[in-house]
């Protein structure tokens, strides 16, 4: 399983990496995921994976520690991220009310 950005992300650097991660990782499971942020171009998305309140916390936590470079951003907050979960969460009646959210392109579903 490969996670890179989703394919249609605004910001160049973004989009080339889903790109060349395409390129590179051709017989393998690919999720892209998504980044909010100023230029306002979530999808879409088609895989829901439910997350704990315990991973969300602490996914909120790595977020705003291992990114200091994105800190001085006015959207770079701890509610927009439970947020999207959130709203991930309801979209896909999580049972924990919390999702993360993906875009697959492909997917093979094995015997």
């Amino acid at each position: 399983m490969i996670f890179t950005h989703v394919g249609i992300d605004l910001h160049q650097d973004h989009r080339l990496v889903s790109e060349l991660t395409w390129n590179t990782f051709r017989d393998h499971l690919i999720l892209e995921y998504e980044i909010p942020k100023y230029d306002a171009d979530l999808t879409a998305p088609n895989v829901y994976v439910p997350l704990s309140e315990a991973v969300v916390q602490r996914k909120v936590e790595l977020l705003l520690e291992h990114f200091p470079s994105q800190r001085d951003k006015h959207w770079f907050t701890e509610d927009l991220f439970r947020g999207l979960m959130r709203l991930r969460g309801m979209e896909a009646n999580s049972p924990t009310r919390f999702a993360e959210a993906f875009r697959c392109r492909k997917l093979v579903l094995a015997r």
